[in-house]
């Protein structure tokens, strides 16, 4: 009986022994253009591990990788994809960059800084106008989401001018929305049933939701 711990390493496991067997042997032959009949084989096999995507180029090009790497890159054939580097595998991925830009205010969030941006450069006009009682109502919902006590208008439109260097100005006649209806917003919604009954014919009356 052969165990688990006698036998080589399965460089990929997702395949199995056998692929991993077939793949040891073929690094055996002798012969280049045998060597590559029973690589198209294998692939072959391989493939049907996942046939919903087979003609798929870029898959077929991993599945091709993949044969290189099972073999631990000692096969020599004529494969329709260039070998992938040993060096790509081993190399560590490049460290992603964080943002250290800092957030003035960061119960309103960093979207909204862009969302600020957007409206400075747009152009002067009506359009304009309404983008900003937009913005300035949303940092207001903002905070009320942070701090459920009241605010008033004057701190809204003070952070909107801080936000934005001061570029961006609620015209006389605007008016933020009034505390009590962005609090009423803003409280999630209950579901109501009827209670069940007997109607007018006798029969029992089934529950009925309104959202």
């Amino acid at each position: 009986m052969e165990y688990n711990t006698q036998r080589g390493k399965m460089i990929i496991p997702e395949y199995g022994r056998n692929i991993q067997k077939m793949v040891d042997f073929t690094t055996t032959m002798q012969d280049r253009e045998k060597r590559t009949e029973a690589a198209h084989v294998i692939v072959n096999i391989m493939s049907h591990i996942n046939p919903g995507v087979r003609e798929s180029k870029e898959y077929q090009r991993s599945l091709w990788d993949h044969l290189y790497i099972i073999s631990d890159f000692k096969l020599e054939i004529e494969s329709p994809f260039p070998p992938p580097s040993r060096d790509q595998l081993t190399r560590k991925p490049e460290q992603v960059p964080y943002s250290d830009g800092k957030i003035r205010y960061p119960h309103y969030g960093k979207n909204i800084e862009a969302m600020i941006q957007k409206a400075i450069d747009f152009e002067e006009g009506a359009e304009k106008e309404a983008l900003i009682l937009t913005i300035a109502n949303h940092l207001k919902k903002s905070y009320l989401n942070w701090n459920r006590d009241s605010v008033n208008d004057e701190t809204i439109i003070k952070h909107l001018g801080e936000l934005s260097n001061h570029k961006l100005v609620l015209t006389e006649s605007q008016k933020l929305a009034a505390t009590p209806e962005i609090l009423s917003r803003n409280k999630p919604k209950k579901k109501k049933f009827q209670s069940r009954g007997k109607d007018g014919n006798g029969k029992r009356r089934h529950y009925s939701k309104n959202f």
